[in-house]
């Protein structure tokens, strides 16, 4: 008796690659769009409202937070475990420390280097924003929305 392997295109290890891959793209478009809220805000924020750059930054960041979690629950992680208080608190506990991140690096260009300016400023914002998103992408896939 023979087994047709062919029957069978795409193999297990192919599948969890793709799956991985079509995860990243999603997790980046949802947070393309938080990114975008971030931005809009702080710049609202600092350069629009004369705000002071430390309060601009982290309120913005809480703002894209929220939108990020509604696209994250209803479109990235969709077929995980559905919502649940601990899920909840997880996405805002490792948010915050995402947050905390992104604002210490920010305070390092923004004050610490100088970099006061609206092309400065938004230069720091957006390395600390990817910086931190590495770390976002790597608790919220393991930790927050769990298969």
């Amino acid at each position: 008796m023979s087994v047709n392997v062919s029957e069978n295109p795409i193999s297990v290890p192919a599948r969890s690659v793709r799956r991985v891959i079509l995860e990243a793209v999603k997790f980046g478009a949802v947070g393309g769009s938080g990114v975008l809220v971030n931005f809009l805000f702080f710049n609202l924020l600092l350069h629009g409202l004369g705000w002071r750059a430390m309060a601009a930054t982290v309120l913005a960041s809480l703002i894209a937070m929220g939108s990020n979690y509604l696209g994250f629950r209803y479109f990235t992680y969709r077929d995980r475990a559905s919502r649940t208080r601990q899920q909840i608190a997880l996405f805002f506990v490792f948010s915050a420390i995402g947050i905390a991140m992104e604002s210490g690096l920010f305070y390092i260009g923004y004050h610490g280097l100088g970099l006061h300016g609206p092309v400065e400023s938004n230069a720091v914002k957006g390395v600390s924003i990817v910086l931190a998103s590495g770390f976002r992408f790597l608790v919220y896939r393991t930790w927050v929305f769990r298969h």
